[in-house]
């Protein structure tokens, strides 16, 4: 068979060098109630092009760009990627999701990583950043782990304006370890809840996303104040790092940590993945930092060079030292969020952004003036809740091919007929006109 080159012969030959007289006879150990005893339910095979129908198919059943109009993030943002990000990512040099082990081979993927570190130290103003995690939810479930090995709190404050899937995240971490996880509520302008922070005792950390899960941006300064002179860190997160592009970035604001997810940075949605977890801190906390880190070093002729400076999980030191159990970086979306740095500069990133926000407040400004609800006021960043009275709206729009948001009523049951809508530099002043006289339509009824 085409995906089984063992023949029967090789078979034969295999089970003769380790004494067992057939494949049965290899598996007797595992107990009979175990055991399978019918065969797969598995379809027919299929030939090539029957195959390439087949996942055409499925694909059409799904709601994806371009065939609809999306406003559509929550988490995963539809961005146009520069064509030199897409070349530079397919030559062999990068085509690895590994962090190399042997420097004196690899020194240009360890330079590559070295440069997305010292990208994403100065995109959030943190000191170091390590050569990134999994996702933006392990990173910061990682953060809060690593906020309580230096506070000794087992104790964290989590806004429920985080990500609801990172906040399951985190409770699959931090609940095993007898963690106390204390919500912080959010207010009528949809922020985070900050006025009984200060009476939280034996606080280890408290987390906040920024943008929020409703796009708003967080006060993020006056966590900062608050957490300043005492025992407890402050973990900034992040779905969406565009956002600092224009706004003020964690560093700056107080922040110990921030992390959160890079898919923004040229790297496609791809159903949910795969993603890439940014990671920063201040550098008195570097050594209980997780994950690897790349730095730079000179030769014995003076040469600049680059190592694995640190790799902080029991593999390569004493477990007891050990401060995580991540396993790899996602090294191939890492150099692919420098690659995309890169090709933007500091200045085209901050006109992505601006162009971001002010298609953003188009759309907010004109479902205003037909009449729908923005649900919250203050500063967003390319989405924002918005009210569709009895979900009409939403479902005529999907017929047509359009999705209007993310509806809110399963996350937060009190915000029902709520929709969280983005608009990012994809979407084209056409798209926001269609989508409000539309939603015209079906007010009137």
């Amino acid at each position: 068979m085409r995906y089984l080159p063992h023949t029967g012969e090789d078979i034969a030959e295999m089970l003769k060098v380790v004494g067992a007289a057939s494949l049965d006879e290899l598996f007797s150990s595992i107990p009979e109630a175990c055991r399978r005893k019918t065969e797969l339910d598995l379809p027919e095979p299929m030939t090539e092009w029957e195959l390439n129908d087949h996942m055409e198919a499925l694909a059409k059943s799904m709601a994806v760009a371009p065939e609809y109009k999306l406003f559509l993030g929550a988490g995963s943002y539809e961005h146009h990627i520069p064509a030199s990000v897409s070349y530079l990512l397919g030559r062999s040099e990068f085509s690895t999701a590994y962090t190399p082990y042997q420097p004196e081979i690899s020194q240009g993927t360890l330079q590559a990583i070295f440069e997305y570190q010292s990208l994403t130290a100065a995109l959030l103003g943190m000191d170091v950043a390590n050569a990134s995690l999994y996702d933006g939810a392990s990173a910061l479930a990682e953060a809060l782990l690593m906020a309580a090995r230096i506070s000794r709190q087992k104790k964290v404050a989590v806004s429920t304006l985080i990500h609801p899937h990172y906040r399951q995240v985190i409770r699959t971490y931090l609940e095993p370890a007898e963690f106390e996880i204390i919500e912080l509520p959010y207010t009528r302008g949809g922020r985070t809840d900050l006025s009984g922070l200060e009476n939280i005792k034996g606080l280890g950390a408290v987390a906040v996303q920024s943008p929020n899960f409703f796009g708003c941006i967080e006060d993020l300064a006056a966590i900062g104040n608050l957490t300043r002179g005492t025992r407890t860190l402050f973990v900034t997160s992040f779905t969406e790092p565009l956002a600092y592009g224009l706004y003020k970035s964690p560093g700056s604001q107080g922040a110990d940590i921030a992390c959160g997810e890079g898919q923004s940075f040229g790297i496609p949605q791809s159903f949910g993945g795969p993603g890439l977890g940014m990671f920063a801190c201040l550098k008195q906390y570097v050594r209980n930092m997780p994950g690897r880190l790349i730095g730079q070093t000179e030769d014995r002729e003076g040469r600049r060079g680059f190592v694995l400076t640190l790799a902080t999980r029991e593999q390569h030191i004493r477990r007891e030292k050990a401060t995580s159990n991540i396993c790899t970086n996602s090294g191939l979306c890492a150099i692919t969020a420098a690659m995309y740095l890169a090709s933007l500069g500091g200045t085209g990133l901050r006109e992505l952004a601006r162009l971001n926000y002010d298609k953003s407040e188009y759309l907010k400004k004109e479902l205003r003036k037909a009449g729908f609800k923005v649900a919250f006021d203050g500063p967003t960043f390319n989405e924002f809740v918005v009210e569709f009275p009895n979900g009409a709206a939403y479902q005529r729009l999907l017929d047509q091919k359009v999705v209007a948001g993310l509806p809110l009523a399963s996350y937060f049951p009190e915000l029902s007929d709520h929709y969280l809508v983005c608009v990012t530099e994809t979407r084209t002043k056409a798209d926001m006109d269609g989508l409000v006289e539309e939603l015209k339509i079906v007010k009137r009824g």
